[in-house]
């Protein structure tokens, strides 16, 4: 599943769907120490996320300098989009989805 979305710079940023497998790969490439860092790795899980951006393809990193790349290549305005477009619905939302 590719999703397209756009920060503010105005850049267009396609999303990888991102899961087991690549939650997997991840935690292999920073190591031991950085998978067990929560904000470390929930940061690089949404960096991790980002496939192109200007369609320009970035490879899935392979190690820790790989997923400092990621965030320097996104900045704050990348990882600010990525975020906001990859949260959970607030509770209240999905209650109201449900008609409860």
């Amino acid at each position: 599943m590719e999703r397209v979305i756009t920060d503010k710079a105005g850049r267009r940023l396609t999303l990888r769907k991102f899961g087991p497998l690549e939650t997997l790969r991840l935690f292999k490439a920073v190591g031991p120490a950085l998978s067990e860092n929560h904000a470390y790795i929930g940061f690089a899980s949404y960096a991790g996320s980002v496939a192109m951006i200007d369609d320009v393809p970035l490879p899935f990193p392979a190690n820790e300098a790989g997923v400092d790349l990621l965030f320097e290549r996104l900045g704050e305005d990348g990882m600010e989009a990525v975020m906001a477009a990859t949260a959970p619905a607030p509770i209240d939302s999905v209650v109201a989805d449900a008609g409860n």
